[in-house]
């Protein structure tokens, strides 16, 4: 990185962390801290809703989903729409009549302590863990750039993030994302167009967007349906509808972020935003990974896009037999190269024969050069068992490292520490919200004092912080950041979809029957993870299902007891 990029980059970090301390100041009662004062207008809970969910993982690992897999990814977003209304309809009126500072809450007062406690307690494990991903993505940017060990720029993400959102709470994590999501869009549409103007003279984008097409990698919908398929357009109706259904009405991070709106009417209006603007923005991300893929169709790739383990292999014991495969993928490159200007000459002639003959060019180096990945990966793994074998989160690293100019390339740093800061910030707070309303402040002998109960807060939001932090050291196991995260989402997101559905709908449904089916469905869900190879998305519909099912045939055994209805108006 040039001198340039580190002004960019330290002045980006310093801003945001300035700006989220002054603008959270003044915070001394609970509603403040944790809810913003319920003060945020509809624009502002639009952007904070989708900077939550575009976290660093969003920006970095789904452009390589794009080189790898073409648009299929983008499938994974079809139900969000319909999500989003539901919500709209039935749960934002519900919570903010209640006037709740979680969606926990709401179970105690409609089924029973344990209930929301079950519930409470599946969010923690689940965003606790999710949040050390969301920190390891710039980690993982930041260890590759300057060389230093994950864990200690894992600490740094960690000590920027909880700065603010310790002294500020969710008014500061608001209005910081507000700021960093515009910096962030501004910055990937920068890329986008800096890609675009890298490909070599002669190829235009509607030629990279033709030859992407000939080798299928503008395939975005698939309607056979696969149970073990993980992107297709069942499983983004159906499987990606309960996953989004539990993400934003069930999982704190989204519902703390919609809670702070002014009114039922601005908080429906962040969603509904949300809903029509992230499968586009999903799309053009996973474009931007389609179209570096077809600048490395002319410009050379690495075998490996890792660079820290490329580089143990090229100068530790296996170098002569790496440097041999490297050697067949330059060569198996250069004959892909060859084919696609061909594939491009042919398509503005309009010669479909010649298209077909470049195409299967293409393809077969294309193959040829897997083949010599495969083989890298396999030397990876008898070099050293522990190494990095999944590259894929490397793929827009590797071409802002190599290719944009100086300055460019700390923006786009900044602004990758900028989509990890505002989830994580997220997160902490829903953590904290969860941890102080549903836990501390029920254990007996707590006795309520405002001033207090936000002192402990921030105690709780450094807590998470260093235990998001450690976690993150183990993710770089994980494989591909974005998958990683959705999956573990969905372990857990289709049981407590469940639980409030049943809250909802299952009027007869009591607390004793929906606890025992959420245990059920749980188990059957971890099952399918471990013993199957049915795709994540599903087990948000099995464990949502399973929930209500388990609950209603318990019902007859364990009649709801007569309560006050939470959702009367």
């Amino acid at each position: 990185m040039s001198a340039l990029d580190w002004v960019v980059l330290l002045g980006a970090l310093a801003t945001f962390v300035g700006y989220g301390v002054w603008r959270g100041r003044g915070q001394h009662d609970l509603k403040g801290y944790l809810l913003a004062g319920r003060s945020m207008p509809g624009w502002a809970v639009a952007l904070s809703v989708m900077a939550t969910q575009a976290s660093a993982i969003t920006f970095l690992s789904t452009p390589g989903q794009g080189y790898a897999d073409g648009l299929r990814f983008v499938q994974f977003y079809f139900g969000l729409p319909l999500a989003m209304i539901v919500l709209c309809v039935t749960v934002v009126p519900i919570f903010h009549r209640l006037g709740v500072y979680t969606a926990y809450e709401y179970l105690e007062s409609r089924f029973d302590g344990k209930t929301r406690s079950l519930a409470a307690g599946l969010f923690l494990v689940q965003r606790g863990l999710a949040a050390g991903l969301t920190i390891y993505a710039p980690s993982l940017v930041l260890s590759v750039v300057l060389g230093w060990d994950v864990r200690l720029t894992c600490a740094l993400i960690g000590a920027l993030v909880v700065i603010y959102t310790a002294t500020g709470g969710s008014r500061a994590v608001g209005h910081t994302q507000v700021l960093q999501f515009g910096i962030i869009l501004g910055t990937m549409a920068v890329a986008f167009l800096m890609v675009v103007r890298s490909l070599p003279e002669g190829v235009g984008f509607s030629d990279a967007l033709a030859v992407a097409g000939r080798l299928g990698k503008l395939h975005a919908i698939e309607t056979k349906f696969d149970p073990n398929d993980r992107y297709n357009l069942w499983s983004g109706l159906i499987g990606g509808f309960f996953l989004q259904l539990a993400y934003f009405g069930t999982d704190q991070s989204q519902v703390g972020r919609y809670l702070t709106g002014q009114s039922v009417a601005e908080s429906r209006k962040g969603l509904i935003a949300n809903g029509v603007l992230k499968i586009p923005m999903q799309f053009l991300i996973l474009l931007l990974g389609v179209t570096v893929f077809v600048f490395h169709l002319f410009v050379p790739a690495p075998v490996f896009f890792q660079p820290r383990e490329s580089a143990k292999l090229a100068s530790g014991p296996h170098a002569e037999e790496y440097a041999g495969i490297a050697s067949r993928h330059a060569v198996a490159w250069a004959q892909r190269r060859d084919g696609a200007t061909a594939l491009v000459q042919a398509l503005r002639a309009d010669d479909g024969a010649a298209a077909g003959a470049a195409t299967e060019v293409v393809r077969g180096a294309q193959a040829r050069m897997s083949e010599a990945r495969t083989e890298v990966v396999s030397l990876l793994k008898r070099s050293d068992p522990g190494a990095q074998t999944n590259d894929t989160n490397y793929v827009f690293l590797e071409f802002v490292l190599k290719f944009l100019p100086a300055g460019l390339v700390g923006l786009v740093l900044a602004a990758l520490f900028a989509a990890s800061m505002n989830s994580t910030s997220a997160e902490l707070s829903a953590l904290t919200s969860t941890t102080v309303v549903d836990v501390l402040r029920r254990l007996p002998g707590h006795v309520s004092d405002e001033r207090r109960d936000v002192w402990t807060s921030r105690v709780v939001t450094v807590v998470w912080a260093a235990f998001a932090v450690g976690f993150a050291q183990w993710a770089s196991g994980l494989g591909t950041l974005v998958e990683a995260v959705n999956i573990l989402g969905s372990l857990f997101y289709g049981t407590i979809l469940g639980i409030f559905l049943c809250a909802f709908y299952l009027k007869r449904v009591g607390g004793h029957a929906v606890f025992a089916g959420a245990i059920v469905a749980e188990a059957v869900v971890v099952a399918c993870f471990t013993s199957t190879k049915i795709s994540f998305l599903w087990y948000n519909l099995i464990g949502c299902a399973l929930v209500m099912i388990v609950a209603t045939a318990l019902s007859a055994v364990w009649p709801r007891r007569e309560r006050v209805d939470a959702t009367a108006a």
